[in-house]
């Protein structure tokens, strides 16, 4: 089995930075490198895929909430320069990728740029766009753009500012990209604008990103935050704005988070009363420190993340993945047996009945010309049931394919309910080739190596763990750190931390 030129040369590519940058990351692609080998050889991964190349390797922020709610001046005061065009309407509809970039002019290219390049996080979502919405996947553009910028607060991280959630327009297909980049972001900030903090108001994100992250193991990746309070400081007690907010959290069983009340320096509203302004830009000092603080650890958390992935990918293998590939093939050999049976079934009343109607029956001895033909030699009789033995064979391989066929629709269904990552429906083919019996006990590539590989890449991330924690809290500095700005190449438009 080979590996795509192409998928080889991303890797190397990915270890050659990484031999630098982290040699503990290094070698986590080295355990990619394994189960990619042990997923091929079970169906889930296509000579041209990896597991390596479907998380971003580079830390990644994303900004989420409403439209208006000020994310776009929170970036353009982050990165010091107007970047992001801000305002009270929709002014940006699309998911937009901020990278850095040396060239001091900045440039934004079309969806494309992202959904063909796997060193981005929306590497082929335009497979996904169109499993949720039919034909949209080809107006990726309509969804996605890359902006490059020369701020050294980009350097060595990306950004991703996202359209407002009370979009009615290709509603669907954003909550879907939504959800994707939740899951690979290491870093996850959600703004609500203070001008309508209750809940009414904010209901699509409390819904969609409220009720959905509560419960998630990384819900500590989650900052909450209230922006442009300085707009109610001529309310007659601004606290209660706060604690409206507060309670619409509260309400949906919000406990884990940060939360935070900002607002920007440049778009502020002139507050008069110099006692309550020095109050307000107080805490505003405070929070908007705490946010940059935490902005500036992701890679760290990009780290952590990383390693987690790859346990967690390890581990669904044998959690997920085995247990469902059983149960289709649990299903496909009922569906093969139970048509063998009626075939067989059907065969033998129609022989029966042809053969009384043509009157080849003495009592209960069969008499047919051929038969008695069939019978006077050794040889005869050893072709007959040959050529009987190929029939039926035949038959059943037939009913075979066909039981395939019916139950591999249900794998998509299956993988959806399951959470299970990788072609489930590519894998469980793979266990119906001719050349497998029905009966076999374990999917094609779950071997006892195999399922020793996956212990040892489990054993790998505990190792990963152990070594990144003395990375950071070794103070010898015998180990590279992570918090080292990351050598990036100034010949490229843009070019990913991760490469």
């Amino acid at each position: 089995m080979t590996v795509s030129n192409v998928i080889e040369h991303r890797l190397k590519q990915l270890e050659d930075h990484l031999q630098q940058e982290n040699p503990v990351l290094l070698n986590a692609v080295q355990s990619f490198r394994k189960l990619d080998r042990m997923s091929r050889q079970m169906g889930l991964l296509n000579d041209d895929e990896s597991h390596a190349t479907q998380i971003p390797w580079w830390p990644l922020i994303s900004l989420l909430g409403t439209f208006s709610a000020g994310k776009s001046t929170f970036i353009n005061d982050y990165l010091g320069e107007k970047l992001q065009r801000s305002g009270n309407q929709a002014v940006d509809d699309k998911f937009t990728v901020i990278s850095f970039s040396e060239q001091q002019d900045s440039h934004t290219l079309p969806g494309v740029a992202l959904d063909s390049d796997p060193r981005f996080p929306f590497y082929k979502i335009s497979g996904e766009i169109e499993k949720v919405a039919s034909g949209e996947g080809s107006r990726i553009d309509a969804y996605l753009q890359l902006k490059t910028c020369a701020s050294e607060q980009l350097r060595g991280k990306i950004l991703i500012d996202s359209p407002g959630f009370d979009a009615d327009a290709q509603r669907t297909s954003t909550l879907r990209i939504t959800d994707h980049i939740i899951d690979l972001s290491d870093l996850v900030l959600v703004f609500f604008d203070a001008r309508h903090p209750e809940p009414g108001a904010m209901r699509d994100t409390l819904n969609h990103l409220i009720d959905k992250t509560i419960r998630r193991p990384d819900s500590g990746k989650f900052l909450y935050i209230l922006n442009q309070l300085d707009t109610t400081a001529r309310e007659d007690n601004p606290e209660e704005v706060v604690a409206a907010w507060q309670r619409a959290l509260g309400e949906r069983g919000l406990t884990a988070g940060r939360f935070f009340t900002i607002y920007s320096r440049s778009a502020a509203n002139p507050i008069e009363n110099e006692a309550l302004k020095n109050r307000f830009e107080k805490k505003r000092n405070e929070d908007i420190d705490e946010i940059y603080e935490r902005m500036q650890q992701v890679e760290v958390e990009r780290a952590y993340r990383i390693v987690g992935s790859l346990e967690k990918k390890a581990r669904d293998v044998e959690e997920k993945t085995v247990p469902a590939l059983l149960d289709l093939i649990r299903a496909w050999r009922k569906r093969t047996l139970i048509g063998d049976a009626i075939a067989l079934g059907l065969i033998l009343i129609g022989f029966l009945f042809g053969s009384i109607q043509l009157g080849q029956w003495e009592g209960l001895s069969y008499q047919a010309g051929w038969w008695q033909w069939l019978s006077e030699t050794p040889l005869r009789a050893f072709l007959g049931a040959l050529g009987t033995y190929v029939i039926l064979l035949g038959l059943h391989f037939g009913i075979r394919r066909l039981a395939a066929k019916t139950v591999a629709p249900l794998a998509r269904k299956l993988a959806a309910e399951r959470g299970v990552r990788g072609n489930l429906a590519s894998a469980f083919l793979a266990n119906t080739v001719p050349w497998r019996s029905i009966f076999s006990k374990k999917p094609r590539g779950w071997t006892r190596r195999n399922r020793r590989l996956l212990g040892e890449i489990l054993e790998d991330t505990d190792r990963y763990v152990q070594d990144l924690n003395d990375s950071f809290t070794n103070p010898s500095g015998k180990t590279r750190t992570l918090e080292q700005p990351l050598e990036l190449r100034p010949d490229d438009v843009t070019t990913p931390p991760g490469e």
